[in-house]
């Protein structure tokens, strides 16, 4: 059975296209900006803030890209990512974060506080989180790649930076803290987390020295087991005065050792240890943080090879991060056209987080060691999968390798392919199993060593054999998947155990999950697999009620056709299509689970990337899909904020009206997403909300796990995209191009010189370092429009079910 979506574009007989400089123009500074940035650097663009509020929940601090140590103040407020610009206290600075997740705050351990104890009596210090907990001053933020600095209302001033696992943190004290006048800075180290899972931790502090070296068992803010994480902390420019430990608000110079357990019942024991310093110069302490997930003794000797001349080595390590930052942003090059500053903050700044998260653990993995580049914080790959890995693959594809090998090596020593994973720890599925898309989307945009005979066999396991906790990996119900074609609601599974809901979303995931299986088997010449995949790729049309309405308080929307769930006996079941939208109550694994997933019916009903013209056939045609459309995106329907929306603003490409997904995007790009603090609609999820945008602004839109790039209007006059593994340029150029954004509509398009008449493009645009260049003008055409030219769609033989 032939696959039409493996269409081939690859005009061999075009020349090769010239290339073209493009130079960025020089723009203001935000106000926020590091001032240790170069005024001619791209990094002036980048704003670690955005999204630091509102719910964005982004690392807004100082780290390499994806590097394992990541420092900034924590607060108690928004505190997901540790800092938030919400004005919420700030109660520690911590070396270890994730970025723009959901679920419970993540990382954040062993923070350091620093403070004037009054009248210099170490118990009239504040030891506990919540007494501790001091205001920052709004202006005094400070943040650009590899820097964070903040002044507390209390007048210490704190700036950090970091290497690869490790971290340095300066602590400027006012002038009556230098110890002269009678009041000795003292820095305390909670063995806490930002979540309060610890299990139980040591300290031991040196009476010499004032090292602080141990341990302690946490939970994973979203995932199931537990892991352990081990810290060294040097302190640098000035003598040491005393120093010991501390449990609740009491601390004491004897004993040097702790070991604390959780506490008992509800109550939670606070403790860690402390020092005290004079003689300071320039009434600043230097504090280096070790971390790993080995030993103590690997956290002290990666900070000591690292930062080997902590009192010297900060400018050094702020220079070195902003030089790393840049050569991963150096493949991408623009010309603005004249469009504001605040959009081209958000597409560098966009670019920047897509490379915060998966972290490189490499030499932090105590399970075990294959060898080879180890990655971490796939938080998630539900959110991540469908713009995020995509970008990577094109701006950094041996990053993106490296962490496809990552999820094979987790397959080989754990068992499974995860669909969440985070500080060693699985965790939980959200979905179908879509490391599976992932894994096919490298395939089908010829990523190079990964072992696809490897991947196919992984795949096939999620596909056939279920777990026993399927909550945290593989896949649920699959005796249903198999025998009905469909996930019934309260499915009786006693084969494997997880959370018994998302009947409807999971039947649609695991139909594109089986799609992708089929595009890589058979990719790889497995004629048998492919057909049995492609087949089971159609059972999302089990779950279709063709009679099914909607309305909205009351009134009929005026659509019928609507996904249900269905009982095991073929029998309906009900979910009212607008339930877990932002027009009636949020459903989560464990706030009101529902048959789908953190999004409506209308939303799912839109989510079947392989057969989107069947979808089109079963709503009535080209123009009633569009009408539903675009009901979806102007009654509060749709939820911008959450990823699986993200398609829905270019499917207009698939009934023959590509201008309309650019209309609609401009009314999310900037209103939903620009530069501000709160400039995000939700969570980042690792980089996901800026790969839209970054995505949006090229002009591009990806269908992951298929090698298709939707086309649309560029928000840039030109964009040059260099492949870092062929060095071949991609330029992706306008003409008539307006940056008041008049002319948003294409009316024609040509790759290297010859026109082209398809509403999509492939990867060799990027590997081949093809010229697409875009006419624009301020009314649709008919560029597009021909069936012939709309995006591949994959419907074979239609089943036929009888309604019940």
């Amino acid at each position: 059975m032939p696959l039409p979506m493996r269409t081939t574009m690859s005009p061999t007989s075009w020349t090769a296209p010239h290339k073209l400089t493009l130079h960025l123009f020089l723009l203001t500074l935000s106000p926020l900006a590091a001032l240790c940035v170069d005024a001619n650097s791209v990094l002036r663009f980048v704003d670690p803030l955005i999204g630091s509020t509102n719910g964005g929940n982004v690392f807004s601090g100082a780290t390499l890209p994806y590097g394992l140590a990541k420092a900034v103040a924590d607060v108690n407020g928004q505190n997901t990512g540790g800092f938030s610009t919400d004005g919420s206290d700030i109660t520690g600075f911590s070396a270890m974060h994730d970025s723009g997740t959901g679920g419970n705050p993540s990382l954040g351990n062993f923070p350091l506080f620093p403070q004037l104890c009054p009248d210099d009596e170490v118990n009239n210090c504040d030891f506990r989180i919540g007494d501790r907990a001091v205001p920052y001053v709004a202006d005094s933020v400070k943040a650009s790649p590899g820097y964070f600095a903040v002044e507390t209302e209390s007048g210490i001033k704190s700036s950090m930076t970091t290497s690869e696992r490790a971290a340095l943190f300066r602590f400027e004290f006012p002038t009556s803290g230098n110890g002269s006048e009678g009041v000795h800075p003292l820095v305390l180290l909670d063995l806490t987390d930002l979540w309060q899972s610890r299990q139980n931790a040591s300290v031991s502090v040196d009476a010499e020295t004032g090292r602080m070296k141990g341990n302690a068992t946490f939970l994973p803010s979203f995932g199931a087991g537990s892991y352990v994480m081990h810290f060294c902390v040097d302190y640098f420019g000035g003598d040491v005065l005393d120093n010991g430990v501390w449990v609740n608000n009491r601390a004491g110079k004897e004993p040097k050792d702790l070991y604390v357990t959780r506490g008992f019942n509800l109550f939670f024991l606070e403790a860690g240890g402390w020092a005290r310093f004079e003689g300071l110069k320039d009434n600043t302490l230097t504090a280096r943080v070790g971390i790993s997930f080995i030993s103590a003794d690997q956290a002290c000797r990666s900070a000591e090879t690292e930062i080997s001349s902590p009192l010297e080595d900060f400018d050094r390590l702020v220079k070195e991060a902003e030089d790393a930052w840049e050569e991963k942003l150096s493949p991408v090059s623009v010309s603005a056209g004249g469009v504001s500053d605040e959009l081209l903050s958000s597409f560098w700044s966009g670019i920047y987080r897509t490379m915060i998260s998966p972290q490189n653990y490499t030499g932090e993995n105590p399970k075990w060691d294959s060898g080879i580049p180890y990655f971490d914080s796939f938080y998630c790959l539900w959110d991540a999968f469908r713009v995020q890995h995509p970008l990577l693959t094109i701006i950094d594809p041996k990053a993106q390798v490296e962490m496809v090998n990552s999820l094979l090596d987790m397959y080989e020593h754990e068992g499974w392919l995860p669909d969440c994973h985070m500080s060693l720890c699985n965790g939980w599925t959200q979905g179908g199993s879509n490391a599976d898309v992932v894994l096919v989307d490298a395939y089908v945009k010829n990523l190079t060593g990964i072992d696809y005979e490897l991947a196919l066999k992984a795949i096939i396991q999620d596909a056939e054999v279920e777990p026993l906790e399927w909550a945290y990996h593989g896949r649920g119900g699959l005796q249903s998947w198999k025998d009905l074609d469909y996930i019934p609601y309260l499915d009786f599974d006693p084969v494997g155990f997880g959370t018994n809901s998302r009947s409807i979303s999971r039947t649609l995931e695991y139909a594109y999950n089986d799609y992708c299986l089929a595009t890589l088997a058979q990719g790889l010449g497995h004629e048998d697999l492919y057909g049995k995949y492609v087949t089971r790729s159609l059972n999302w049309q089990k779950l279709w009620k063709a009679e099914q309405t909607s309305a909205i308080k009351g009134k009929d929307t005026g659509f019928t056709g609507f996904f249900q769930p269905k009982y095991q006996n073929g029998t309906w079941g009900f979910q009212d299509p607008i339930d877990c939208s932002t027009l009636a109550d949020f459903c989560s694994l464990t706030t009101n689970p529902s048959e789908t997933f953190e999004a409506s019916i209308w939303q799912y009903q839109f989510l079947v990337p392989q057969s989107i013209s069947t979808l089109i056939e079963y709503m009535g045609g080209d123009e009633s899909f569009l009408k539903r459309l675009d009901f979806f995106h102007t009654s509060g329907l749709a939820d911008i904020s959450n990823e699986p929306v993200f398609s829905t603003v270019y499917l207009y490409h698939y009934a023959g009206r590509p201008g309309l997904s650019t209309k609609r995007l401009h009314t999310y790009i900037p209103a939903s997403f620009n530069a501000s603090n709160g400039g995000l609609p939700g969570n980042d999820d690792s980089g996901s909300m800026g790969s839209f945008v970054v995505f949006g602004m090229l002009g591009l839109f990806p269908i992951s796990g298929q090698d298709v790039y939707l086309i649309s209007a560029p928000f840039l006059e030109a964009v040059n995209m260099t492949n870092p593994a062929t060095g071949k340029t991609a330029q992706i150029k306008t003409v008539g191009f307006d940056a008041a954004y008049k002319n948003i509509y294409i009316q024609n398009v040509t790759v290297n010189g010859k026109p082209w008449t398809k509403s999509y493009i492939g990867h060799a645009l990027f590997t081949e370092g093809w010229t697409l260049e875009i006419t624009l003008g301020s009314e649709e055409s008919s560029w597009g429009t021909k069936v012939d030219d709309r995006p591949p769609s994959w419907s074979g033989a239609a089943l036929d079910y009888p309604a019940l």
